[in-house]
């Protein structure tokens, strides 16, 4: 059982057609790069090769993910090739085309592949920190020097969000703001920082932007060291886990009974490898089982912002 650590890059403006994996022989399937089987397709041209899409958002995004990537290896048999897109868009389209064959989404990422006609099923929801069910924290934050107290202090402020598709980044900080009284789409100067480590350094500068936004894992070291201050902070739905619906039954299965459920501490037990098991439970604790409908909670938040260009 392999993985290999090589990142497939992708830029979003680049099309559909930009997004082959060159790392991947092409098959004899219908669609280019793939390979079918008797029961379903695999994105990379190979039987033996899973491809994991992982959302590129921050800095170290393969090496948080490398142990969920060595237990995919392990439960399945295969190698795992990481496709680490540009940026949020760039996986979207990814999944839209079929290069991928799991992925680790947030959840407004997945609406927004399910809504343009992915073909892909959530099966698990991924616990961070010491929470016990699928979930994880957007943090508001303001540079220490800007005065800001509140959410309502946001206003005529330049303001890094991560990301027009970003669940903690994006999408619930515009549903915060508004019930502050701020409108996202007016009230403010947006600066789309492109990934969660990014935008809490772009608000401890000061320069760029003076609040924002961030998910816990990144921004409460920096609070705890007082580069930021906190503002407000909101639970969001766990972010998923998702296959590709053309996978080999067999394949998926495995993914549903080894993965829908499970601890970091299992996946040790397993023989995954952590230098630091701690700070690897902050990012990826573990799953819970979760489907469709559990996302249905994004659509309903998307229904009442029709200002977010990204919901429509």
């Amino acid at each position: 059982m392999r993985i290999s650590r090589r990142l497939l890059a992708v830029g979003a403006t680049l099309g559909l057609a930009a997004l082959s994996l060159t790392a991947c022989a092409s098959g004899a399937a219908d669609t280019p790069g793939q390979t079918a089987t008797a029961e379903g397709v695999y994105a990379s041209g190979k039987s033996d090769t899973l491809i994991f899409g992982v959302v590129p958002d921050t800095e170290s995004t393969q090496n948080n993910w490398e142990p969920l990537g060595q237990y995919l290896s392990i439960i399945t048999g295969k190698q795992v090739d990481y496709f680490e897109a540009a940026d949020y868009t760039a996986l979207i389209e990814a999944s839209i085309a079929g290069k991928i064959d799991v992925a680790a989404f947030s959840g407004f990422t997945y609406y927004n592949a399910w809504k343009n006609g992915a073909q892909i099923t959530p099966f698990a929801g991924q616990l961070t920190g010491d929470l016990k069910e699928p979930g994880y924290y957007s943090v508001a934050i303001a540079n220490p020097s800007a005065g800001v107290a509140d959410l309502a202090d946001f206003a005529g402020k330049n303001v890094c969000f991560v990301s027009e598709t970003s669940t903690s980044g994006y999408l619930f900080p515009s549903k915060a703001l508004l019930e502050a009284g701020v409108d996202p789409s007016k009230d403010l100067t947006p600066v789309f920082a492109g990934k969660h480590d990014a935008s809490a350094e772009k608000v401890a500068a000061g320069t760029e932007c003076v609040a924002g936004f961030a998910e816990d894992a990144v921004a409460d070291p920096k609070i705890a060291d007082g580069s930021v201050v906190e503002v407000a902070r909101q639970l969001v739905p766990g972010a998923p886990l998702v296959y590709a619906d053309q996978l080999p039954q067999e394949i998926k299965d495995i993914l549903v009974a080894k993965l829908s459920e499970t601890t970091m501490d299992d996946m040790i037990a397993a023989g995954v490898k952590v230098s630091d098991a701690k700070a690897a439970k902050e990012w990826f604790a573990g799953t819970k089982p979760v489907d469709d409908s559990y996302y249905d909670q994004i659509r309903d938040l998307c229904a009442e912002l029709p200002t977010v260009e990204s919901c429509q």
